[in-house]
């Protein structure tokens, strides 16, 4: 998840108790920041901002499906296949693999999560980012390979753990939690070296999971959940506390690989990006999505779930002064298709 241009979608609008088509996408910064589309409460707000928990029902607020990514369309055309030729095979895969089932449920219980948000981000990665979706066998050999591999999380010979030791990044170190922290640095890369000249080095114009994560080639993401390894370091306090993993240590890139790749953590991870979106709206923007698959589905998409419920709240805290109802959160191309299908990945588990 995360690593492709294909995660980026746009936002969009529709009056009050209406749903409308959607619109083509635009790459505005802030749209892109925010990920919600304007559909009206049923209440207006206090001042002060949204003070209940409002729940979000279950299905599409667009009537169409958003535009997919011309990256995602383009490597399906490579492969001449279709969305829905590559939605049917990984059903079909997961149709066949109970024991994978089994597991997605173990886990989601775990984590007090609905399985269906977990079924819904493997679906969507696996119909939009890549071409197949392995047996259960084939991952945990894949993930043995990696765990032997020599590999460093590093930049022009610089480790990535040397690097954010660096005086820009000194206010995140005062951050709690591991998602937190990491978003941080990945701030930090993106407002102070991202394309830029410091101390005399030129940084690459590139995301910080692509420079500093990606030793191998470029668009790498992992497993059932498709996850990269930047993410999987913002869920290691999730997965220590809930799941009871290992902490991972950024210094040992090959065990990052291997978390990410076995299914016996890997869904754990999965797990982890799908209950911090879901607290994150509760607790933040103040909207409980617990019971939109779709909705986790985009965000698992398109990432940031923490700093994305932060700006929706700024804007509904405008509205409310305002006199004005909240905007709900809604689904992008990609969990606009598990809504779709939801009839259907119910009858998976």
């Amino acid at each position: 998840m995360q690593a492709r241009s294909a995660r980026c979608r746009n936002a969009f609008t529709a009056p009050a108790g209406a749903r409308r088509p959607a619109a083509p996408g635009v790459f505005l910064a802030v749209v892109l920041a925010l990920l919600v589309g304007i559909l009206t409460a049923p209440a207006p707000l206090a001042a002060a901002g949204i003070s209940k928990v409002i729940p979000v029902p279950e299905g599409n607020r667009l009537t169409e499906q958003p535009d997919v990514p011309v990256a995602a369309r383009n490597r399906t055309r490579e492969t001449r296949d279709t969305f829905e030729g590559k939605y049917r095979s990984v059903y079909e895969a997961l149709k066949d693999d109970r024991d994978l089932i089994e597991k997605i449920e173990e886990v989601a219980a775990i984590y007090k999560i609905d399985p269906l948000h977990m079924i819904g981000a493997i679906v969507g990665e696996h119909t939009y980012n890549v071409n197949a979706i392995d047996q259960l066998q084939t991952y945990y050999l894949k993930a043995l390979e990696y765990a032997g591999t020599r590999i460093v999380f590093a930049n022009d010979g610089e480790t990535v753990m040397e690097f954010v030791e660096r005086p820009q990044f000194d206010h995140c170190k005062t951050l709690k939690t591991s998602n937190r922290l990491w978003s941080c640095r990945e701030a930090v890369w993106e407002n102070r070296f991202r394309g830029r000249v410091v101390d005399g080095t030129r940084y690459d114009n590139v995301r910080f999971g692509r420079a500093f994560f990606q030793p191998l080639f470029a668009g790498q993401t992992f497993g059932l959940g498709q996850l990269n390894p930047l993410t999987a370091l913002k869920m290691n306090d999730t997965v220590v506390k809930i799941g009871g993993l290992d902490r991972l240590d950024p210094a040992n890139a090959p065990e990052v690989y291997r978390a990410i790749m076995d299914p016996d953590t890997s869904l754990h991870y999965v797990a982890a990006v799908i209950k911090v979106s879901i607290d994150s709206y509760r607790d933040i923007a103040r909207f409980d999505i617990s019971g939109n698959p779709g909705l986790t589905a985009t965000l698992y998409n398109v990432g940031n779930a923490p700093e994305r419920a932060e700006k929706l709240r700024r804007i509904n805290a405008r509205r409310a002064k305002n006199g004005r109802r909240p905007v709900f959160p809604v689904e992008n191309y990609y969990g606009w298709l598990v809504n779709e299908k939801l009839d259907e990945l119910r009858k998976l588990l």
